[in-house]
């Protein structure tokens, strides 16, 4: 057999799971991400079952970002008996005992000196790596072989990992795309594609669709705030803790910040104008505000737009109105308080397709009030209390959603704002593919439904074509 050999472990049949494996040598190799299965389809205990593979000459694991579809199996790995390094960029390292706590703490235990061991262990072993420098794994390995993380704009830390490796035969550089995000994120420096790759494994999660401008995505929430709120309600905004949050912190800073500028009070119209300088924007969520506390401390990994805001004198996740909802008794004086008022607000909570966490309080609490809206700016997977509640735009008359087992009528606004996907479309794929110097000669297409495959298979050879490049494109 020739060395290296390439095989995947998930994220070959959907969105998530993603996990792959270098071999390098009968006895060596490299993991890229170990991430969990999630979705309406995963079977119940998948964060429990075997991994599928040997941990035996596994040296090293590389994560791509901390998002549970990429890290959620690390558990698995370590109970199997791992303890090579994990190897991730530097606000990743911060990132990930946070998000793997959590999740410890929702499906394994809760148990103080079973966190406490877990946390020391997953210490002990992560080895956070600057970007743009490559980092040589021969006292790993014995091998000619060493990674590079670049910056691939999904959320704070996220990369995409370069592994060139050399034998006898010459050398060949993998890369792996982990999750690659738009262009314009409100925080985040733009992915640059690379310079060189000869196998390319790449996510294909939007591969079948193009993005709306990002340009004016600021403008429209705040055209929608302005309108929700002339009716005096509340806006429900279900939100993923990690990434979505921190960007629409960022944005309604924004906003309030020109408000401000313009001394603008009376955004609605009416007897009983909005005061804009009053309004609530409530952050309830435990897990988002510690993330975010950590993305305060990465400032020096913004973008620049980002960082003068700062030097401003700004603080674009941290201002004046935002409140934070700690306890679980705040909580629920928070979701009696807004239904029985009438003050206006904005409320951003987890989680982000309404199947869990506190923003089931506020629906269930809200949903009945035509005052109210909920507002999607991410994703709903089929099957979710968020898509069904979504599938009601725009739909005249009463409609009824099933919220952890009880029907609840739905006489709520629904609103989805588009232009907040962390995942580049398919222009922005095939643009990373092959806009470097050295393109690929083969990509291997995952973490993407099958008709979205296909289609940024179909776009690859396009684009290949027109520019003479000879292109393998493979679907694992």
């Amino acid at each position: 057999m020739e060395y290296p050999v390439l095989s995947h472990h998930g994220g070959t049949r959907g969105v998530t799971g993603s996990c792959h494996q270098l071999r390098l040598d009968g006895a060596t190799s490299l993991l890229v991400d170990c991430g969990l299965e999630q979705g309406a389809d995963t079977p119940a205990g998948a964060e429990f079952a075997p991994l599928g593979f040997e941990v035996n000459g596994v040296q090293a694991l590389v994560i791509t970002h901390v998002h549970l579809d990429h890290v959620g199996r690390i558990p698995v790995l370590l109970a199997a008996g791992y303890r090579g390094p994990i190897l991730c960029s530097e606000p990743s390292a911060k990132l990930l005992p946070v998000v793997l706590e959590d999740a410890y703490r929702l499906s394994i235990s809760r148990e103080p000196a079973h966190v406490a061991r877990y946390l020391a262990l997953l210490e002990e072993l992560i080895v956070p790596l600057p970007f743009e420098q490559w980092h040589d794994l021969a006292g790993l390995f014995g091998l000619g072989c060493r990674i590079r993380l670049q910056r691939a704009g999904h959320l704070l830390g996220s990369a995409y990992v370069e592994c060139h490796v050399e034998n006898e035969r010459g050398s060949v550089r993998y890369v792996f795309s982990g999750d690659l995000g738009p262009s314009g994120n409100a925080l985040l420096h733009p992915v640059r594609p690379p310079e060189r790759v000869d196998v390319l494994v790449l996510e294909s999660t939007y591969g079948d669709r193009l993005h709306p401008c990002l340009g004016d995505r600021g403008q429209r929430l705040e055209a929608a705030i302005d309108r929700a709120l002339a009716d005096k309600g509340t806006i429900l905004i279900p939100a993923f803790s990690l990434g979505r949050t921190q960007e629409l912190l960022y944005e309604l800073e924004g906003i309030l910040h020109r408000k401000s500028l313009l001394g603008c009070s009376d955004a609605t119209s009416g007897e009983d104008p909005l005061d804009w300088s009053q309004l609530p924007i409530i952050l309830d969520s435990p897990l988002a505000q510690r993330i975010t506390s950590v993305y305060t401390q990465l400032h020096d990994y913004w973008n620049d737009e980002a960082r003068a805001h700062l030097a401003e004198g700004r603080d674009p996740l941290g201002f004046t109105q935002l409140i934070r909802v700690d306890t679980h008794a705040r909580h629920q004086q928070v979701v009696n308080y807004l239904k029985s008022t009438g003050r206006p607000a904005i409320v951003i909570a987890g989680n982000g397709m309404c199947s869990g966490g506190r923003i089931v309080n506020y629906l269930t609490a809200m949903l009945g009030d035509s005052r109210h809206e909920v507002m999607f700016v991410g994703y709903q997977a089929k099957g979710t209390p968020g898509a069904m509640i979504q599938a009601s735009e725009g739909v005249e008359g009463l409609a009824q959603v099933d919220l952890g087992g009880q029907m609840h009528e739905l006489r709520a606004k629904i609103m989805t704002l588009p232009g907040y996907s962390a995942h580049a479309d398919q222009k922005g794929l095939v643009r990373f593919a092959l806009g470097g110097q050295v393109q690929p000669a083969k990509v291997l297409l995952v973490h993407g439904e099958k008709t979205a495959k296909k289609a940024l298979a179909m776009a690859l050879h396009q684009e290949a074509e027109r520019a003479g490049i000879h292109l393998e494109v493979s679907i694992p």
